[in-house]
């Protein structure tokens, strides 16, 4: 494939899995480290991507991916921390689930409960949830955001602060090495930050990929975390963090 039809096809594959390696790209392309080396300098050159240790990820700090895809990427790794993460939820509980990828995947692992009162601002939990007749459904009001179907703004929030949940399981767009946890849009991290408020117990669900990415708003730092369910070892800085502040790590 000549250089000016790779690069876009090399775009396409970072907007689906988050990442890319040159090892990958080489594998795909059956071309050379070096020929893909200089198509991510390239493409890094002219704002595409962002270089990282052994391959590039998307630059943007702002805008987050699209749904569709987010959806795809590292699915069988969000499966796995669902059902790590359902683990520490109770039958006959109460409990909130936010906007997210992973969430989802909670929603699906969670069929199986009993019991239970799930609270959500996302309308794909709701009717994942909706099969279930062991399980109340409670949907927030808001303003939808047509799209990933989450429910956002100060009417989210009110309904919010009507509830006090035993759980609360809650996913992120970035995570930083120092512990912050990072989304995209500042209504929704308001509504996390309600969730958090409300709640006994908060478990966040996210991929070790997190600390890859950017993201300019803060929800909240990893000390207001009880629980950390993930793929893999964190980054050193991150778990030094955690283990002083008590929070506790799990990995899928």
């Amino acid at each position: 494939m000549v250089q000016t039809l790779r690069k876009p096809e090399i775009i396409n594959i970072v907007r689906r899995e988050g990442k890319v390696t040159v090892d990958h790209l080489v594998e795909v392309f059956g071309v050379t480290p070096q020929t893909i080396r200089r198509d991510l300098l390239d493409l890094a050159h002219s704002g595409q991507l962002d270089r990282v240790h052994g391959g590039a990820i998307l630059p943007s700090n702002t805008v987050n991916i699209g749904y569709s895809e987010r959806r795809e990427l590292n699915q069988s790794v969000k499966v796995d921390i669902a059902r790590s993460c359902v683990q520490k939820i109770p039958n006959d509980c109460s409990l909130f689930l936010n906007i997210g990828t992973t969430t989802e995947a909670v929603a699906v692992e969670l069929l199986n409960h009993q019991g239970l009162m799930v609270v959500t601002n996302n309308m794909n939990i709701a009717n994942i949830l909706s099969v279930s007749p062991d399980i109340e459904v409670v949907v927030t009001g808001g303003q939808l955001r047509r799209s990933d179907g989450g429910l956002i703004g100060d009417l989210t929030k009110d309904t919010i602060r009507q509830f006090r949940f035993d759980y609360a399981v809650i996913g992120c767009s970035a995570l930083r090495e120092d512990g912050d946890i990072l989304d995209f849009d500042i209504r929704e991290v308001g509504v996390s930050k309600s969730i958090i408020e409300q709640s006994e117990t908060v478990l966040l669900v996210s991929d070790s990929s997190k600390f890859e990415r950017k993201a300019p708003v803060k929800i909240a730092s990893m000390g207001e975390v009880d629980v950390f369910v993930t793929d893999k070892g964190l980054p050193k800085a991150c778990a030094k963090f955690c283990n002083e502040l008590g929070t506790q790590v799990m990995y899928a």
